[in-house]
């Protein structure tokens, strides 16, 4: 009945193994005993014996109840849990979610993120992180690779431009209109356009500007990227994620006032009405270390914000992943 009813545990013969949350969720409905050694144990006593034999054993108790009494069939599964969607179950209808479940005090290096990422794509189902907070309450996110583009036309000519402290100006006043009007590059001052590093790194790699130096001295794209990361850590990557946007033919801003690396468009037909851009993208090292709490704002804001918390990190290639609040 267990199994034809609930689809609790595996049938192994005349009898069902179960999991350890499956056992405690059932002992707690009074719906199986336990026995060890000849000593039947209350739910009390099962419930700490099972937190000593399985690391995490309180977490996924807690996302295992949650989820069940939701209405959904659950089952033990990697990373932790198969979810079957309302109105289906196991045998007859392919799990939805695959659940991985993080305690908020649990760092969570990217490296283990992706893996249960990948894995789930490739079969077709979305990652449900489940988180626990302090209260044992629960926040779902889903975690997915994001295929980013755009479509922007081919940049425009620019002309020949200064670095200063930490920013260049295109002084050619129709070659900074062209650049801010068809890209949307830059910050107008006038008639002229001051770019930020990234964008002046990106036009000069494509021959679109020429640059000097107060003096008069030309700089190349490798004299620069010298100065740049002088001027500021963790250049080189941030660039590399800049290019990889472009390339894909979306309009790329600085997103600091939204505590990210930048904000992006796929698409901005002219400066008379710009649109809300799409997405929040930060650049993290492919050794990055995910914090609970540093991801809940993360998400928490851009989706305040109506737009979508991408993650870009380096994997040979630019990957993006995207977590996003989910509601089960």
């Amino acid at each position: 009945d267990l199994y034809d009813q609930g689809y609790f545990g595996r049938p192994r013969g005349q009898g069902l193994e179960l999991s350890l949350v499956e056992a405690a969720y059932l002992l707690d409905r009074s719906r199986i005993g336990v026995s060890l050694d000849g000593k039947e144990l209350d739910f009390k006593a099962f419930f700490q014996l099972a937190s000593s034999l399985e690391k995490g054993f309180e977490f996924r108790y807690v996302v295992y109840k949650d989820l069940r009494e939701r209405g959904y069939y659950v089952q033990p599964g990697r990373p932790d849990f198969r979810v079957y969607p309302r109105g289906g179950h196991p045998g007859e209808s392919p799990a939805e979610f695959y659940v991985l479940v993080i305690s908020e005090r649990m760092p969570l290096p990217l490296k283990e993120l992706i893996e249960p990422v990948r894995i789930a794509g490739q079969m077709r189902k979305k990652l449900m992180m489940a988180i626990v907070d302090e209260e044992s309450d629960i926040t779902f996110y889903e975690a997915k690779e994001k295929d980013m583009s755009g479509s922007m036309a081919d940049d425009e000519q620019g002309g020949m431009a200064t670095l200063l402290e930490d920013r260049v100006v295109l002084w050619d006043a129709d070659a900074s209109r062209r650049l801010h009007e068809h890209g949307f590059y830059g910050k107008p001052v006038g008639e002229r356009l001051q770019l930020s590093l990234v964008e002046s790194a990106y036009l000069l790699e494509r021959g679109l500007i020429q640059l000097v130096d107060r003096s008069g001295t030309s700089i190349d794209r490798r004299g620069f990227m010298a100065r740049a990361l002088q001027i500021e850590d963790g250049f080189d990557l941030k660039y590399r994620v800049y290019k990889d946007l472009r390339d894909r033919k979306l309009v790329v801003k600085t997103g600091f006032k939204f505590g990210t690396h930048f904000r992006v468009y796929k698409h901005v037909a002219g400066l008379q009405k710009v649109p809300h851009s799409e997405y929040l993208v930060h650049t993290v090292p492919e050794d990055h270390v995910f914090f609970p709490p540093v991801l809940s704002r993360a998400v928490r804001l851009a989706h305040s914000v109506r737009k979508q918390m991408v993650f870009a990190y380096p994997d040979g290639d630019v990957r993006y992943l995207e977590i996003r609040r989910l509601k089960p």
